[in-house]
């Protein structure tokens, strides 16, 4: 399969793809806020490389997530304006994506950090 545009042209519209996320996503916008948290909390308590891979693959699938469900969200609204079932579950269901990761990055911080903060 041939590209239909250069690799600087792809990563264009791959960093044109984050912008319009932050800005038009509050979720977004708060996922990279409660990330970069946990990046100063990381450089404060000073990680080790283990919870460092930890840490960045975690708030790394939540930002893929919710990039995924915007997506879908976005297709679903432009293919289906009209409220139907199967419309909803598809946004609902990617939006449980999200949340299912959210929580798992909650423990992960919990567990990464709480002894850091109690020792």
């Amino acid at each position: 399969m041939e590209a239909k545009h250069s690799l600087a042209k792809s990563f264009f519209f791959a960093l044109n793809g984050l912008k319009t996320a932050a800005v038009k996503g509050r979720n977004f916008r708060i996922q990279i806020i409660l990330g970069a948290i946990a990046i100063l909390l990381a450089v404060i308590f000073q990680i080790s490389v283990f919870e460092w891979l930890v840490l960045t693959l975690i708030i790394a699938c939540v930002l893929i997530l919710e990039l995924i469900n915007t997506a879908i969200e976005e297709i679903v609204n432009m293919v289906s304006p009209e409220i139907q079932e199967r419309a909803r579950i598809a946004k609902d269901v990617s939006a449980a994506a999200v949340l299912v990761a959210a929580i798992a990055s909650v423990f992960i911080g919990i567990f990464l950090f709480l002894p850091k903060f109690l020792g």
